[in-house]
This record gives C-alpha cells, sequence and structure tokens, in this order.
C-alpha cells in the first residue's frame, strides 16, 4: 500500500518500453506520469510532481543533467536516480535523493518511493515545527506568564506546534532502523 495514493510519480526514461512498464507497475498505488526523455521531463515536471524516477543515461539530456536544471529552477521535488548505471564516485555532489540500480522489482520502487514521501512529508513538517516554535519563543519573552497564558493565539500557536511534534515523530517511525530500511531496498544489480 502506498503511503499517499494522492502522490503523483514522474518516471523518466529515454527508453519507452523501461518507462512504461515502471509506470504500469505503480499506476494501481499512483498518479503516474512519464516522459520520455531529458527535454521532455523538464517539459511535464511542475509544483505537482513529489517523486521523480530518473533514468542517468539518455541521450540529448542526460539525467544528471535533468537533475541539475530542477534544482537550479528550484524544484523540491523528490528525486530518486532509477538507472543501470553504477554509481560511481561522481555521485557524491549529485542532488538526488536515492539510488537504485536496474531492474529493480517493483516491491522494492515502492518502497523507496514511499520513504521519500515519508522525508517530504516530514521536511515540511520540519519547516513548520521550526516557525511555529521560533514565534512561541519569542512571544512566550517578550510577554508576562499571565499574557502567555490568557492569550487565545497564543494557545493555538502551542497547540500547532505540539500537533507538528506529534506529526513528526509518527512520520519517523517508519524511519525507526533506517539501516534496515536502506537494506529491505534492493540498490544493486541482482
Amino acid at each position: 500500500m502506498s503511503e499517499s495514493p494522492q502522490a503523483t510519480v514522474l518516471v523518466v526514461d529515454d527508453e519507452p518500453e523501461v518507462a512504461d512498464v515502471y509506470a504500469l507497475r505503480l499506476e494501481t498505488e499512483y498518479e503516474t506520469r512519464v516522459a520520455y526523455g531529458g527535454e521532455e521531463a523538464l517539459e511535464a515536471v511542475d509544483g505537482d510532481i513529489d517523486v521523480v524516477l530518473l533514468d542517468r543515461r539518455m541521450p540529448t539530456l542526460s539525467g544528471d543533467e535533468v537533475l541539475g536544471k530542477l534544482r537550479e529552477r528550484g524544484y523540491e521535488t523528490r528525486v530518486i536516480m532509477l538507472t543501470a548505471v553504477d554509481p560511481g564516485m561522481d555521485i557524491i555532489d549529485m542532488p538526488f535523493d536515492d539510488y537504485l540500480c536496474k531492474p529493480v522489482e517493483k516491491d522494492d520502487l515502492t518502497a523507496a518511493i514511499g520513504q521519500q514521501l515519508r522525508a517530504k512529508r516530514y521536511d515540511a513538517r520540519l519547516s513548520e515545527y521550526m516557525e511555529v516554535t521560533s514565534k512561541l519563543a519569542l512571544l512566550e519573552a517578550e510577554l508576562s506568564t499571565q499574557e502567555v497564558s490568557e492569550n487565545e493565539d497564543l494557545q493555538e500557536l502551542s497547540r500547532r506546534a505540539d500537533e507538528l511534534k506529534a506529526q513528526m515523530d509518527e512520520a519517523l517511525e517508519g524511519f525507526e532502523d533506517i539501516d534496515t530500511a536502506f537494506q529491505e531496498i534492493g540498490r544493486h544489480h541482482s
């Protein structure tokens, strides 16, 4: 079962058969879109894309170049390199979120996407939590204890901080044993 049935995944591969197979594997769990090459991928990416499955070796515009352009344009979508290219030291500075070597089984693919969706939700909550707690700390430092306890807006802000913390704790439950999670997903050729 997917983490979010509303999540949108873009599969990018210059080999239509390969892209279509991965899209078919995912379409029951995610809204799935396909791009048959790097240029088409850049045209297809918008704010609705949650995860991009990106092949590295493509003619005209490589996956590495597509990844760079996505980050240059400010897209924060999660990117999983899904490729037959074995990773080398060149990946150290690449801004992707995960790297899977083809062929990838459906369970491994959906597990990797699920991890990225959880991480994405966690990131958004963390940003909001930091914003809320920062405001709370500033106002609590400026106001008297009585003013803080009587102010409904501050009480609501405090409740929101507690709610966000609980949501982040819940999201992290999926990452309890991160080493095991990464070992369970096949990341190398079989």
